[in-house]
């Protein structure tokens, strides 16, 4: 099983972060990254409806930084494959945030992403 992490930024201050075990076993680095992109998704959607709530309106999309370029690729694809059809759907949802551009996924690379202290051991 693979361990979902990530951190949530506002003006430069961590606001949101989480670190735990994934439900199921990913059969790929591909799926398990994807699996903690929804997460993250869930999140974002979350905080930026939690800003809105106080008064404060998100300007532009949410930027969630990727370190797999096979799971950017995936959730930007909205095409049917016959490797992912193994994928629960309820993690396809994240597509449609892409689409709606409601989130942006970039990448950067894995020595560079914070939010890997979350998943590795000490």
């Amino acid at each position: 099983r693979s361990t979902t992490g990530y951190v949530f930024f506002l003006n430069g201050s961590a606001i949101s972060w989480k670190s735990k075990r994934q439900p199921t076993v990913a059969t790929s680095s591909t799926e398990a990254e994807y699996m903690a992109l929804y997460n993250a998704t869930q999140e974002a959607v979350w905080l930026r409806q939690l800003l809105l709530d106080v008064g404060c309106e998100c300007v532009g999309a949410t930027t969630i930084f990727q370190d797999n370029q096979g799971c950017i690729a995936l959730a930007k694809n909205p095409a049917y494959h016959s490797r992912t059809k193994h994928i629960d759907l309820k993690y396809h949802i994240l597509r449609e945030k892409v689409e709606d551009k409601v989130i942006v996924l970039e990448y950067n690379p894995t020595d560079e992403m914070i939010a890997d202290g979350f998943t590795k051991a000490l």
